[in-house]
């Protein structure tokens, strides 16, 4: 008998997408079961459909045995499946334990929760499974690793069994990561039964029993980890064989673009985000700035390109100060934006990819004359386009929201490193990205240096940032904790930074 069985599942979109073509997956109880493959090869729809977000078009569904109709989360939940999603489902202003007991909260009466009943409960969850969580404290304000664990512990409080994890190591540091894994090792021998989407190919083969191959909405294959190097799961996941082809030419940085001075800022509560940023950025070089989730990184992003207020301090773009000024207004300085949130700020779903790759060229009297779009010309940029960045889709009439994660944003990058930009600021680029696309929007990155642009580059990814990064800037609780001139660094050392165990006397912070 098998934990979660997926037998000839098949899902069509209503516009015709075909998101998974006859997918079959068996997946043994207490076993960690990993899920690969490029964007768009069907990985995400199927985990939807295991949570009873998605409703398959064809084919069915056996949990431990029995076949099931997933009609709801709450459906997938009663069955005893949890799922922990890449963006965390918790309230931030609630405390740990109001978060993990929301929805089941044990009772003194009608109106009243028994909290000391609770922390029993959670308590011996903890106890059990070795874990270490601040209850009272608010979510807001914990790093997020240890959110991450709320999320976990959130889930087998509910008696998950099967447990569902997308990306789980995206936003960690590399000892965080390793705290992670043992986790799920020590759920696994619990009998809890662990299945994790990943782009991190090394990840996969620390951890998974396990490993299923997506393509093209199709299963390519399942296999004992064992059985499998990292360079046959990417043949696998591709097709052919993948060769990296990153190459970081040293060069010399010219003038400062941009400038940011004793640069402050305070969330609506009171407490302070952003303390005493400074740092230059040069034509010609990339600056990584390293963070974990949450330490401030959002928040400097945002006011750089104007999507936030009330900061005090100095920005300069070319010597003329920028802080709190309109977004339109900085992007006339030459400043492109490849945003982390690909939907809600990045494009317009419902709009088409010539619309979207057209879309900050308003003033341009190629594509818009008299205020009239000229749909023939856009469409016409837009192919040439989709061919240099590898963009699939049918054609640029295609919507934004029927593409996969990964087209999106190399429809995004596209747009942004295709006007007459001199500083890019790219935040999360490749985040969730495919090993392909992802080695595409680096070299387009490390292009725009190479031609004497000025990139700020705010990742998650040590791998990313220690790849193509001229400096590293380390952000810790709204501050910088590190200079480094990127030269022979390892992520581990990064990651000590990161997580506040380390840092420098006197950062190098606006030195180059």
């Amino acid at each position: 008998m098998y934990a979660l069985e997926a037998i000839n599942i098949t899902k069509v979109y209503p516009n015709g997408i075909v998101a998974n073509k006859n997918v079959s997956i068996s997946v043994e109880i207490g076993k960690i079961h990993a899920i690969v493959g490029e964007n768009g090869a069907g990985k995400t729809t199927l985990m939807r459909i295991f949570f009873g977000m998605e409703k398959p078009t064809s084919g069915e569904i056996k949990v431990f045995g029995k076949k099931v109709n997933l009609n709801s989360p709450k459906d997938a939940i009663a069955l005893n499946i949890g799922m922990v999603h890449q963006h965390f489902m918790l309230v931030p202003s609630f405390t740990v334990i109001e978060n993990i007991i929301l929805g089941i909260e044990p009772r003194k009466g009608l109106f009243t929760v028994d909290f000391e009943k609770a922390r029993r409960i959670v308590t011996k969850y903890m106890e059990k499974l070795n874990f270490q969580l601040p209850l009272e404290e608010k979510v807001m304000d914990l790093p997020v690793g240890v959110k991450q664990r709320v999320e976990i512990l959130k889930a087998l409080i509910r008696n998950a069994k099967i447990l569902i994890l997308d990306e789980p190591s995206s936003v960690l540091t590399s000892q965080e990561t390793k705290e992670l894994f043992d986790v799920l090792k020590n759920l696994a021998r619990f009998g809890i039964t662990v299945i994790f989407i990943t782009h991190k190919l090394n990840e996969v083969k620390q951890i998974a029993d396990k490993i299923t191959i997506m393509r093209d909405g199709r299963v390519v294959g399942t296999y004992d980890n064992n059985e499998l190097s990292e360079s046959d799961i990417v043949k696998l996941m591709i097709g052919k064989k993948f060769e990296h082809s990153i190459k970081k030419v040293k060069r010399c940085p010219g003038k400062i673009l941009l400038e940011v001075r004793n640069l402050n800022y305070f969330r609506e509560d009171g407490v302070q985000i952003l303390k005493n940023i400074s740092f230059s950025l040069r034509a010609g070089e990339i600056l990584g700035i390293a963070g974990l989730e949450g330490n401030g990184q959002k928040e400097l992003v945002e006011i750089l390109t104007g999507l936030r207020e009330n900061a005090t301090g100095e920005i300069y773009v070319d010597g003329i100060n920028t802080l709190n000024a309109y977004p339109w207004q900085i992007r006339k300085m030459k400043v492109a934006y490849i945003p982390e949130d690909r939907i809600e700020i990045g494009c317009a779903p419902d709009l088409s990819i010539a619309e979207n790759l057209v879309s900050n060229r308003c003033g341009s009297n190629l594509f818009f004359r008299t205020f009239l779009y000229r749909k023939k010309q856009a469409y016409q940029f837009s192919q040439k386009i989709m061919r240099e960045f590898s963009i699939k889709a049918e054609s640029p009439r295609t919507a934004m929201k029927m593409l996969s994660g990964g087209n999106i944003q190399k429809v995004i990058l596209a747009r942004e490193m295709t006007v007459d930009a001199r500083i890019i600021i790219a935040s999360q680029p490749t985040h969730g990205i495919d090993v392909a696309s992802s080695e595409l929007i680096r070299k387009k990155l490390l292009q725009m240096r190479n031609d004497g642009k000025a990139v700020l580059l705010i990742s998650t990814d040590l791998q990313e940032i220690l790849q193509i990064s001229d400096r590293i800037l380390v952000f810790y609780r709204g501050e910088i904790t590190a200079h480094f001139q990127n030269e022979n660094l390892t992520e581990a050392e990064i990651g000590y930074y990161m997580l506040g165990i380390r840092r420098e006397k006197t950062p190098l912070e606006g030195s180059s």
